[in-house]
């Protein structure tokens, strides 16, 4: 297990801000950190985000080489703290994660466990390939997972873990996996990055990755991420319940399995998108976490149709990708898209002269001139679209 000290944030929060906003705004700055130089998976890591504040777990499926691990590791390194990764096998002991017995102990008759730099120790987890582990290592995951408490022999440990990432290349078929599976409430499916956007993929692969920068907020990234937990817990669900009811009986009537438990649990993902949105009571803004509880691609493609007006408004300012890419709103895209501009004119004004990404800048100009009629554009987005053409603009 390794200590990651790091993560943005260039976007001071404005003195007249809310403490919730300005932790809201500090975390989207790092998710916003961790998907730069990434193509197409900014998703992932807005998602593993999602999950820390509402202390759930994700599953990532995906085929091999479609990027899973590193947009993982990029986010865990954004949030910071004690970090546990391993890639499991049929053969993986369970001491290679939960950590050898004490010999000491054992010496004198106890069965104790050194769980120090081990995954019950870890504030953040990424198990590769979760589903095959051995069923000794999957019952010890299940508990820890569930309650975080590490149980085994006379060790019995409170864990830290705020999130644990497991990545599969496909769900498994075994029914003997399914209670295992279900620890993770939410999953992000994965596919290759589209043929259109081949070459920014290439030019991508060909800068080297950025250093996680160090950050100067006290406590740490992971220190706002548990502020901001703790405002989901307290965050008024009131207003939203009788959405969130009708979403899940339209789920559950489409064909989209979803369990009490699952259903229950879908309240904290609805919560965490509310605080990460800056706000502490939940409207239908946050109703686009809901398809991440539909347990396969198929399924969640399903559900995003059939919640289609349900979630016509949601959005999230911090998490902007996930919010479209869950919702397909056009209120999500828009602030997508003013969030897209806000960086591009920031990066564009800061390059040395002589040097200039119009084409970038043209290219989101573009897309915005192709998603919304003039008449009916966002006032924010207008004002971005504003600067985009006069940046544009030959002088």
């Amino acid at each position: 297990m390794t200590e990651i000290s790091t993560a943005p944030s260039n976007i001071p929060a404005a003195p007249d801000r809310s403490p919730l906003a300005a932790d809201a705004e500090l975390v989207g700055a790092a998710v916003a950190a961790a998907g730069r130089g990434m193509v197409d998976r900014e998703t992932v890591a807005e998602v593993v985000m999602l999950c820390a504040v509402a202390g759930e777990h994700l599953l990532v499926v995906g085929a091999p080489g479609t990027a899973k691990s590193e947009a993982v590791r990029r986010i865990a390194g954004q949030l910071g703290g004690r970090y546990f990764e391993y890639l499991l096998g049929r053969f993986t002991e369970p001491n290679e994660l939960f950590g050898p017995v004490d010999l000491r102990g054992l010496r004198e008759g106890r069965v104790e466990f050194e769980t120090a730099g081990m995954l019950p120790e870890a504030e953040i987890a990424f198990l590769d390939e979760v589903f095959l582990g051995s069923t000794a290592v999957l019952n010890t995951l299940l508990g820890l997972l569930n309650e975080r408490v590490f149980r085994r022999g006379r060790t019995v440990l409170a864990s830290p873990l705020r999130i644990c990432v497991g990545a599969a290349n496909h769900l498994p078929e075994d029914p003997a996996l399914a209670a295992f599976a279900d620890r993770f409430l939410a999953r992000v499916f994965v596919e290759p990055v589209a043929d259109a956007r081949l070459e920014e993929l290439l030019e991508a692969g060909r800068r080297p990755a950025a250093a996680p920068a160090a950050h100067g907020t006290p406590g740490g990234m992971l220190a706002a991420v548990d502020r901001l937990a703790a405002a989901a817990r307290a965050c008024d669900l009131d207003e939203v319940t009788p959405l969130v009811g009708t979403a899940l009986r339209r789920l559950r009537g489409a064909g989209v399995p979803v369990s009490d438990r699952r259903a229950v649990r879908s309240q904290k993902l609805v919560a965490a998108a509310a605080v990460l949105d800056g706000r502490t009571v939940a409207s239908a803004r946050d109703l686009w976490v809901l398809p991440l509880v539909a347990p396969t691609a198929d399924t969640q493609a399903l559900a995003r149709d059939t919640l289609a007006d349900l979630v016509e408004k949601s959005a999230n300012r911090s998490l902007v990708h996930a919010a479209e890419e869950l919702s397909r709103s056009t209120a999500a895209r828009a602030e997508r898209l003013a969030h897209t501009g806000t960086a591009l004119l920031a990066e564009h004004r800061g390059l040395p002269e002589g040097r200039d990404s119009r084409l970038r800048l043209e290219a989101a100009l573009r897309e915005i001139d192709a998603g919304f009629d003039p008449a009916e554009l966002p006032a924010p987005l207008a004002g971005i679209r504003a600067e985009l053409v006069a940046a544009v603009t030959p002088s």
